[in-house]
């Protein structure tokens, strides 16, 4: 529903949504800063950032004393947008957790919890080299062939 509010109702997308959304929170900070704090690559944070400048959203300034650093801080819009849609995200999440107790949101959160840290450890323990150029509709499936040479995926 969100997202759906996001696109629909204020032209933007759900990563838009989050770096606004951090910014909210945390107030002004870098480029690096806020791709850590978003948990996206910086490639991914740049390009976002130029959209959101784009759509006037977000103010991009240089750091004081240093022309190269930039410092990001969500511009009057920017606010104006967090303050109607935060609020509506809130009631859709409350709504949809309404069907649980207490004591069954708290084991849920600590579920998440515990889910995310793990995934996190298994994340950093096992790389993977090959990646997808899903940009261009590629695909890292290996063939493998059996015997009658018809691939198996």
């Amino acid at each position: 529903m969100t997202t759906r509010l996001c696109e629909g109702r204020y032209g933007i997308t759900r990563r838009e949504w989050r770096l606004i959304a951090l910014l909210a929170d945390y107030g002004a900070m870098s480029p690096s800063a806020l791709a850590t704090q978003a948990d996206l690559k910086r490639a991914v944070v740049s390009r976002l950032i130029t959209d959101l400048t784009g759509k006037r959203l977000v103010i991009k300034a240089s750091q004081p004393g240093d022309n190269r650093r930039a410092i990001l801080e969500l511009s009057q819009q920017g606010l104006q947008l967090h303050a109607e849609l935060f609020p509506q995200s809130v009631q859709f999440t409350k709504r949809v957790l309404s069907v649980l107790t207490p004591a069954q949101l708290a084991a849920f959160d600590e579920a998440l919890t515990l889910i995310a840290s793990h995934a996190d450890e298994v994340v950093r323990s096992y790389p993977i080299e090959a990646k997808a150029d899903r940009r261009h509709g590629g695909s890292r499936r290996s063939k493998k062939m059996v015997d009658d040479d018809a691939p198996v995926w």
